[in-house]
């Protein structure tokens, strides 16, 4: 019998009798995202009958998702919950009066207020018979108006701050969307409407906002150490380990998955549920000793216990401060069934797990989860010892204000004790007067006084004021495509020195298109006519650009009349795809009849390889196996140094060394002098060992081949065309570099194109000039340049050549990492060079950290790129950086 919705078996349910029940209930989700690896892939086949077993209990297909309609979304929200976290909630204005009530300068005038008031209220009549002084009763009461005014000020500008910034965090969130299939469609939704059931994307770069199971890779990496510690990155495949987890990243590669868990269930709720029900817990114990302390003064150690069940799911969205919510967390690599241990926090040490500025460890479990959860709608836990962020001016300020406090505070002792001093000279020394309790007014009084003085002379106004100008040019800023996600980086910009810019996307407009080809030996200006090209070569050309790509890029109708094609997913591709499009092709149909299943491997684009190598089946007429194809596409010198072979206006003929440098000198360079990205499409064919001949350039294979061998795999291939992909300077962007130069801001462009193609680029934004003696470089030459005979980076080489350099090409990540280190460590300037930098990709992270500034595109970077910068451009633009630097100028 099934459980019906009303309470008995959560997870299974009906909602009101039109949806059948799901087959599996989040128990069963828990439970099945706690095993790993090989484990994981025996109890998918055992217990669920494979992963297209597992999506039919889900009630979902592999190849085309759930519906897309508000009923079943709700519904599946409704038994799995909601892909979101709820936050803590914010502070109410009573809890920042009392947070403002804590200063201890505030205190004093206040203690000083009500003394001063009860004291003028029993004043006696004076000798000669008057009435005790009023104005006692003022100056009481001035001061306890003043110090409300300045504690309600102080609360509501924490509050409006806090509003500020709550608003940006959901303007982050509303940012991050994720690629997911329904209905056949691939859409791109916000990560916080992601289901139970969906079919993902994920691809190079991401940052997976949920649980997962895999269902179709392509030489799919992860990198888990934000749960498991350890750095080393972890291949995911459907046959061996096909568990994806939330928080982690996709380093390489690219796969589809079905989501298994969200929000508070998936892995990073459970570690930030555990966190803010862990701090509470151990607020509450800090709480309960000092009530015990007060009372015995004996205890002065107390320690709270935490407990994790495994298997209890929990369905609600919202969070009880008191307790942890019912959560799985999986510990070890012991049985399922097993009491995991209590995780214990000792009050009265360093080590305690919320007083550690280290992640939090769980059996082989970190708790550094931020990440993850700063992307599904969730706010960053606030640790215990979690330091302010605090700006170089704020910072600054701060000092000079303890400074002042300092001197102020001596000032204000000295005149309290003269004026006491004086007083009593004056009475009981000189008048010979006895003491009287209404000469406690006058101690009040010089109390007062003194305190005034503190408080005149410490500026406590001038960090504040430098909070509310960030806020305000944080607000500002976001109007001008900046998302600033350190405050810090607004004012840092504004003393920028150094801009290392990427060329694609932030100083062109990323808008990829095919202008020139050669093919068969023939250069094309424009688009040649498909019945002219030879008929293999071009049957090879167009299934080479439709199947070595992503299958998410694509190139779409325009949404409106007289507007241009729209480009989804990666440029490049986009570019190509289009070029087969110009040739009266549907790349479509050939993707359908080569659907992403049938693919056997795929070497996907990293910045090592420059290249993407995709390899199918061939198969006769009957469906037998007679052999493999390998298409490959990448950076033309890099790919023609792996062909052997090449299509002429004869046919097949030799690729040779002389055949190498007549097209370098011929074809590419002419192309790159244009401003042209040249990109090479290439084949290779292995042929299974039989009598018939075969053509000159098949690979005879007998047995297995090994196709962990890249090197081997990706050689001897043979040219189909190299194709001329124009991605033009955004018209505003030579301005914008002029301002720049004129502010005294070098701009120096990173790319990983071709020198030529770099150096065409950079002149025409202005970035190179003629008659000036700067120079380009290749990162290959770069790194011969600037270190010794062990491979060791030397600073004092590479202070040779960073202050004239303006183009390097052909830039590995590293690259860039060392060449913006180099310029922060330099001391050939007086003041120290201040360096921003711009990028996009997974590995451009170390350079973003490394930075001043960090500029993540926020259109076509990826989210690790995004999560290791200081500040996001939502619209990729260079003049958008400009923009940043107005600002921070202004503040200054």
């Amino acid at each position: 019998m099934t459980p019906h919705i009303g309470g008995h078996h959560p997870g299974r349910a009906s909602t009101g009798g039109s949806f059948p029940p799901f087959d599996v209930t989040l128990e069963d989700l828990r439970t099945l995202m706690e095993f790993r690896g090989d484990e994981a892939r025996e109890k998918i086949d055992t217990d669920y009958g494979g992963t297209d077993g597992f999506c039919q209990r889900l009630q979902t297909d592999p190849n085309n998702g759930i519906p897309n309609n508000a009923d079943e979304l709700h519904r599946r929200r409704q038994v799995f919950g909601k892909n979101e976290i709820p936050p803590h909630p914010p502070k109410s204005i009573i809890m920042l009066v009392w947070e403002a009530l804590q200063d201890v300068t505030l205190v004093i005038l206040l203690i000083a207020a009500v003394v001063s008031l009860a004291l003028s209220f029993y004043r006696p009549q004076d000798e000669e018979g008057g009435s005790s002084d009023e104005s006692e009763q003022d100056a009481g009461a001035a001061i306890l108006v003043s110090v409300t005014a300045v504690v309600f000020v102080t609360a509501m500008n924490d509050y409006t701050k806090e509003r500020q910034f709550r608003g940006l965090q959901e303007k982050i969130e509303t940012e991050h969307k994720f690629a997911v299939i329904r209905e056949g469609q691939q859409l791109h939704i916000i990560v916080n409407e992601l289901v139970v059931g969906d079919i993902a994307q994920i691809k190079y770069g991401d940052l997976l906002p949920t649980d997962g199971i895999l269902i179709q890779s392509n030489d799919l990496k992860i990198d888990e150490s934000s749960l498991t510690g350890e750095s080393d990155h972890i291949k995911k495949s459907v046959e061996h380990d096909p568990m994806l987890l939330s928080g982690t990243h996709v380093m390489e590669g690219s796969g589809r998955m079905v989501i298994t868990a969200v929000g508070v269930n998936s892995q990073t709720g459970i570690i930030m549920t555990l966190l803010g029900a862990a701090k509470n817990a151990l607020e509450d114990e800090r709480k309960e000793k000092q009530k015990e302390d007060k009372k015995t003064r004996r205890r002065s150690k107390t320690s709270v216990t935490v407990r994790i069940r495994r298997s209890i799911p929990y369905t609600g969205n919202s969070l009880d401060g008191d307790k942890l919510p019912n959560s799985t967390l999986p510990i070890g690599d012991g049985d399922i069934g097993q009491q995991p241990p209590a995780i214990r926090i000792d009050d009265g040490t360093k080590q305690a797990l919320l007083e550690n500025e280290e992640n939090i460890k769980l059996d082989g479990y970190n708790g550094a989860v931020a990440s993850g959860a700063a992307t599904a709608g969730k706010d960053e836990i606030d640790m215990a010892t979690t330091k302010k962020e605090r700006s170089v001016l704020q910072a600054k300020l701060t000092r000079l204000a303890i400074q002042i406090g300092y001197a102020g505070s001596f000032v204000a002792v000295c005149t309290m004790l003269i004026l006491l001093f004086r007083f009593c000279l004056e009475n009981y020394a000189m008048h010979k007067k006895p003491f009287s309790i209404t000469d406690l007014n006058y101690f009040i009084k010089f109390l007062i006084i003194g305190v005034t003085v503190l408080v005149v002379a410490v500026p406590e106004g001038l960090p504040l004021a430098v909070t509310l100008s960030l806020a305000y040019s944080v607000k500002k800023m976001m109007k001008d495509n900046n998302l600033v996600r350190h405050l810090d980086a607004c004012e840092t910009m504004g003393s920028a020195t150094t801009i290392c810019s990427d060329k694609t996307g932030t100083l062109t407009t990323n808008r990829m298109t095919a202008v020139q080809s050669f093919i068969n030996e023939i250069l094309y200006k424009d688009t040649p006519k498909w019945e002219k090209l030879d008929e293999k070569t071009r049957d090879l050309l167009i299934n080479c650009i439709s199947i070595n790509s992503s299958y998410s890029s694509q190139v779409l109708p325009p949404k409106k009349v007289g507007e241009n094609m729209q480009q989804l997913g990666n440029k490049t591709e986009c570019g190509l795809l289009g070029f087969v499009l110009s040739l009266g092709q549907n790349y479509q149909s050939i993707r359908d009849a080569y659907p992403e299943e049938r693919i056997f491997k795929v070497y996907t684009f990293n910045s090592v390889r420059k290249s993407m190598s995709t390899v199918i089946e061939l198969k006769d007429g009957i469906g037998t196996t007679f052999g493999y194809r390998v298409f490959s596409k990448g950076a033309s010198e890099i790919t023609l140094r792996k062909c052997k072979w090449i299509f002429g206006q004869n046919g097949l003929a030799p690729f040779s060394e002389h055949n190498f440098d007549r097209l370098m000198r011929d074809v590419i360079e002419p192309m790159a002098s244009d401003g042209l990205r040249t990109i090479c499409l290439a084949y290779k064919d292995y042929i299974l060992k039989k009598d018939e001949h075969t053509a000159g350039n098949e690979v005879v294979y007998d047995g297995e081949i090994e196709w962990d061998d890249e090197d081997v795999i990706i050689n001897d291939l043979t040219v189909i065309a190299i194709i001329g992909i124009q991605d033009p300077v955004r018209p505003e962007v030579p301005e914008a570099i002029a301002k720049c130069q004129r502010a005294g801001i070098v701009v120096r462009m990173v790319t990983g194109d071709n020198i030529n193609t770099a150096r065409s680029i950079a002149t025409s934004c202005g970035i190179l000039k003629p008659g000036e003696d700067f120079i380009a470089l290749e990162g290959k030459d770069f790194n011969e340049r600037i270190r010794n005979e062990d491979g060791e980076v030397v600073q004092e080489k590479l202070d040779l050549i960073w202050p004239k350099l303006r183009v390097l090409a052909r830039a590995q990540p590293t690259d860039k990492y060392i060449l913006v280190k180099g310029i922060i460590d330099s001391k050939l300037s007086a003041n120290r060079e201040v360096v921003a930098v711009t990028g996009d990709g997974t590995n451009d992270g170390p350079a973003l950290k490394k930075a001043d500034v960090g500029f993540a595109m926020g259109i076509a970077g990826t989210d690790v790129a995004k999560e290791a910068s200081d500040i996001i451009l939502t619209d990729d633009n260079f003049t958008s950086i400009v923009k940043a630097v107005m600002w921070g100028k202004k503040y200054l």
